[in-house]
């Protein structure tokens, strides 16, 4: 068949009125997130490569939430009550008055659509025989309760069946609805204004408008998609961690496809909006959130955490180290284990070996932070900066009291709590002055085993 690629206005209809009972969550379940980014937003993403002119999300129980995420991105359309996929769709006629042009059906729970997949439906309605509707089949290995679609060899749809509506013959047909449709805008509310609810459900069946099409003289078509998981339901915690599953599982291909080397994949969780640069070493069980760019000849060693973080070139992290939002680390920097920084960059050079928290603060190049140094940068009110300049060198068990200055090329001496700055190349010591007493500990001891034997002598005679 001969498609040609639409260039008419596109409007999307996102189905969200559904209670989502089954994930048991006082989240909208289409808020629910998969790799750090709610899965309407996902599919959002995937719909803005179309450049739709309009969008429109229906929506039920949860609207406050939605109204929340979406701000002015998408207008809202409310089915109250809940009377089915085909009464669902109706109600974002209102909020596309106005509009001509073609309309495409997605689900706010199914989100790993693919703007391609929305292009192979777009494309087959602009086909020579312009379909009134088009339906995104897939053929899963177990067609359970899905709709199916009876269709001939060229697509040509003869006719659409729920499960609970359909004979034992049509119900071996392995072709199956995914719920999604493109229509034209004119034609669609035409048709489902003609939808009853005389069915198994009660219900008024977006489906429906194929078969009233069809039986009105004009017809409808289904296109494949070749990927059975990206029109997959999420209804519930354990579908959503299966989704997640499969997305990591298909990122950490990507990643290592593109250089990045995973010692042990499996054991890598990656957010929505990772970036790896190439020869990039992660070792296992580290966890990235979003916000994280990565460049290349970097090692991030086990158990690390990163989030909001960016990691220039020849950077090595932990392991057990946890890079929180605003970290920034330049080239040829160094996080060692169970060192966290927060809000901070760190000069190319600079390390930050072992037992370490940097918040708020600039460590200039080559700096060296010793083990057990905090950066003390909340006062219960307000946060403060910490500068520490180039080649510093702050030593063990250190208390940077914010907001404070450490000249370059200055030494702190381990066990400090500096509360004022410090000078280009000054030493800062401050510690309590240490009392000598001799042989006060000889005396202590031998007082205090002299006691515990009066004791096991007392008790040994009762």
């Amino acid at each position: 068949m001969t498609t040609a690629q639409s260039t008419a206005p596109l409007a999307i209809v996102i189905l969200a009125a559904g209670k989502g009972t089954r994930m048991k969550s006082d989240l909208h379940k289409v808020l629910h997130p998969i790799a750090g980014r709610p899965m309407l937003e996902h599919l959002l993403a995937s719909a803005a490569e179309l450049m739709p002119s309009r969008q429109v999300v229906v929506v039920g129980s949860g609207r406050e939430q939605l109204e929340r995420q979406l701000g002015t991105r998408a207008s809202l359309a409310v089915q109250e009550p809940q009377l089915g996929t085909g009464h669902a769709v109706q109600q974002s006629e209102a909020a596309l008055a106005g509009f001509a042009g073609d309309v495409l059906i997605l689900y706010g729970d199914v989100p790993f659509v693919s703007a391609a997949t929305m292009r192979l439906m777009l494309d087959r309605l602009h086909a020579a025989d312009a379909p009134e509707v088009v339906v995104l089949g897939f053929t899963p290995a177990d067609p359970l309760q899905y709709g199916r679609v009876i269709a001939d060899d060229t697509g040509r749809i003869a006719r659409m069946v729920e499960h609970k509506d359909a004979s034992e013959a049509e119900r071996a047909c392995r072709l199956c609805n995914s719920g999604l449709m493109a229509a034209r805008s004119d034609r669609l509310f035409d048709l489902l204004g003609k939808v009853g609810n005389t069915n198994a459900q009660g219900e008024y069946y977006l489906v429906d408008v194929v078969n009233i099409a069809n039986a009105e003289g004009g017809h409808c078509a289904v296109v494949v998609t070749p990927d059975s998981d990206e029109v997959a339901g999420i209804n519930s915690r354990a579908e959503l961690a299966e989704a997640e599953a499969r997305w990591q599982a298909r990122r950490r291909v990507r990643a290592m496809a593109d250089g990045a080397t995973l010692i042990a994949p499996e054991t890598v969780w990656f957010a929505w909006d990772t970036v790896l640069g190439r020869d990039v070493t992660i070792e296992p069980n580290v966890w990235f959130g979003p916000g994280v760019v990565v460049a290349d000849s970097v090692t991030i060693r086990g158990f690390s955490h990163i989030e909001g973080a960016r990691l220039a070139e020849g950077v090595e992290v932990g392991p057990y180290a946890r890079l929180r939002p605003g970290a920034v680390l330049e080239a040829g920097a160094k996080i060692g284990n169970f060192v966290e920084v927060k809000n901070a960059t760190l000069g190319p050079g600079a390390k930050a070996n072992h037992l370490t928290y940097l918040g708020d603060a600039e460590v200039g190049a080559g700096a060296n932070i010793g083990a057990g140094t905090i950066t003390c940068n909340y006062d219960g009110y307000f946060k403060h900066k910490t500068v520490i300049g180039e080649r510093a060198f702050i030593g063990s068990n250190s208390a940077l009291i914010a907001p404070v200055r450490i000249g370059a090329d200055s030494i702190v001496a381990a066990g400090s709590a500096v509360s004022r700055d410090v000078g280009d190349g000054e030493l800062r010591l401050v510690r309590a002055e240490q009392l000598v007493k001799p042989g006060w500990a000889d005396r202590f001891h031998d007082t205090m085993k002299r006691k515990k034997a009066d004791r096991k002598a007392s008790e040994g005679k009762r």
